[in-house]
Parts: structure tokens; C-alpha cells; sequence
């Protein structure tokens, strides 16, 4: 009797145990004790991902069955060979963009193995369409944390939200132009910072970008500021207008997203020297170059805060300089 009873307690106590760690576990999975305390933010950007035309190569039967050669070697049915695919492999960062931009190129293979499947099994004598390899495309994503004082910057970028042409190249560029010289200007603001950069094939550019953005645009509680593709709108939510942070407010973040058919690699080093040359470089890119842009700041409401603990919660790759 006595070690029935013991039993019966012994295993309850390990069922109260287990859902006790499974509602800690349940609650560290699937809430963000974040959303409460997020800030609302502002939004810049457009841009067009058109496709590279493709010449077109007919290839006619009767000459050495179904060898196709090019890219310096011969292999049968076609596809894709090794020497394009080493020049996509090189992404810089960590995280969310990292993992993105490797699934856009995971795609691009898996997608090139089954064209290569299908133009085997093409008859001999048909005409066949040969694509040329797809050009390459930068994602560079630019992070810095400042501190609160820097509302001068928010209101350059207001002002911005306001005037700019951001549904053409011209446009877009001098959105890219006056925000690196805004922060170019004030570097004894600058606390945190990330740069992150990828190249991908541009067939799947457009999507990989489009991640990226609602990933950042998914940290604001609302957008009350935006200027997207010639759509401007300045909005308000019951909690707050655009307008001055609250005199508490710690920390201003700052997010640049940059398409561009530039190559280009920036590296990633939390120093003042880096993230110069980094803006300077991103400032420099023409509008022939510029594919598309994004700039993402928070925060934007009026009375709003961003607090350090915030800031590492909301942007965990940032590094202090």
C-alpha cells in the first residue's frame, strides 16, 4: 500500500515536471516578449528587378549525338557546370541574410539540375533555347545602432520620406546618397553596427530581397513614415504620430538594404574605419547600378523609445564598436 501511494506521487511529480518545462519551452518558442515593447518605424525605398535578355542558340542535330560543349569542357544534355556556380559561393554575415541568400542559391542549383534533365531528353533535331549563365547580384545589408541624440538624422529622414522620387533609379539614389552623408556626418553617434553582403544569380535576386525586407520591416510595430515606388503615406496607429522620441529614448536603429549589379564585398569589422569606407562605398553607387533599395529606421513615433536591451533583442548581430 505504502509503495502504490509513493509510486502515484513520484509520478505526478514527473508529470508536473514535464508540463512545467514544456510551457517554459512553449512560451521561449513562440512568443516574442519583444512585440509589446517595439517601436514604430519608417520606411524608403523601390526599385525593379528586370531579367537580362538571353541570347538564343540553336543547336541542330547530326553532330556528335547529344555532346554539348562549353565552359571549357564537354558534357551530355547540357546544364549547368561547376565554374558558375564557385563564383556565387562567397556571402559575408551571419543569420537570417546569410541563410537566405544560401537558400536563393541552393534554388538556382536545384532548378539548373532539372533544366538540365529536361534539355537531355530534347530531340536532336529540335531548336533549343540555351540561356546564357544569369547574371550576378549584390544584397548588401547595412546595420548601425546610434545614439538617441541623433534625431537630426530622423528628421533628414523624414524629410526624405517626403521629397523624393523614389519611383525612379535617379531617385533612389539620392535616398542612398543623402542617408550614408547623414550618417557620414555624425560618426561620434555611432554605437553598433552589422554589415552583411551576398552575391546571388539574379533569377532569384528579387525574391532573396524581398525576404530580407519583411524580416527588418517585420521588427516595426507600424510604419508610420513611407515612401515606396512613388507611394507616399504618413500614417498614424492609436499610439503614436511621426515625431520626436521620447526625451528617455536610448538608441535610433537604422537598417540599408541595397540591390545593386555592382560587385561588391564590404567588410564586416566593428570599427569606425570600416563602416566609413563602407558608406562611402554604398554612397557611391550610381543609379545605373542601383537595382533597389531600402532604408528601415525605427524609432519613428512620437514619445517612443528604443532601449539597449531592445536593440540587441531586435538586431542580435550588431557588434559594439
Amino acid at each position: 500500500m505504502f509503495k502504490t501511494i509513493r509510486f502515484s506521487w513520484i509520478k505526478r511529480k514527473q508529470i508536473f515536471s514535464f508540463l512545467v518545462v514544456s510551457t517554459i519551452i512553449f512560451f521561449s518558442l513562440f512568443t516574442n516578449p519583444n512585440t509589446a515593447s517595439a517601436a514604430s518605424g519608417g520606411r524608403i525605398g523601390g526599385g525593379s528587378f528586370q531579367a537580362p535578355s538571353s541570347p538564343q542558340r540553336q543547336n541542330y542535330g547530326g553532330y556528335g549525338g547529344n555532346n554539348f560543349r562549353g565552359y571549357g569542357g564537354g558534357y551530355r544534355g547540357g546544364g549547368i557546370g561547376f565554374p558558375f556556380l564557385l563564383p556565387i559561393f562567397g556571402f559575408g554575415g551571419g543569420g537570417i541574410f546569410g541563410f537566405l541568400i544560401l537558400m536563393s542559391i541552393v534554388g538556382v542549383i536545384v532548378n539548373s539540375f532539372k533544366s538540365s534533365s529536361n534539355f537531355s531528353n530534347a530531340s536532336n533535331n529540335s531548336i533549343v533555347s540555351q540561356s546564357t549563365n544569369p547574371s550576378k547580384v549584390s544584397l548588401i545589408q547595412f546595420q548601425i545602432g546610434l545614439l538617441a541624440s541623433a534625431k537630426e538624422i530622423q528628421v533628414n529622414l523624414r524629410g526624405l520620406a517626403a521629397s523624393s522620387n523614389t519611383s525612379t533609379s535617379s531617385g533612389l539614389q539620392r535616398v542612398l546618397q543623402d542617408t550614408t552623408l547623414s550618417l557620414l556626418r555624425k560618426p561620434e553617434l555611432w554605437v553598433y553596427s552589422n554589415i552583411e553582403t551576398g552575391s546571388v544569380p539574379y533569377t532569384s535576386a528579387e525574391s532573396t530581397f524581398n525576404r530580407i525586407s519583411i524580416t527588418e520591416r517585420s521588427k516595426l510595430k507600424a510604419e508610420l513614415t513611407s515612401n515606396y515606388s512613388g507611394q507616399i503615406s504618413s500614417s498614424t496607429n492609436k499610439q503614436s504620430n511621426p515625431g520626436d522620441s521620447d526625451s528617455t529614448n536610448e538608441y535610433i536603429a537604422i537598417t540599408i538594404l541595397v540591390a545593386t549589379k555592382k560587385d561588391l564585398s564590404l567588410q564586416n569589422s566593428a570599427n569606425t574605419e570600416v563602416i566609413t569606407e563602407a558608406l562611402r562605398i554604398l554612397g557611391s553607387i550610381s543609379s545605373n547600378d542601383l537595382i533597389a533599395l531600402e532604408v528601415i529606421w525605427q524609432p519613428d513615433g512620437e514619445g517612443e523609445t528604443l532601449r539597449e536591451e531592445e536593440l540587441i533583442i531586435q538586431y542580435p548581430n550588431l557588434k559594439h564598436l
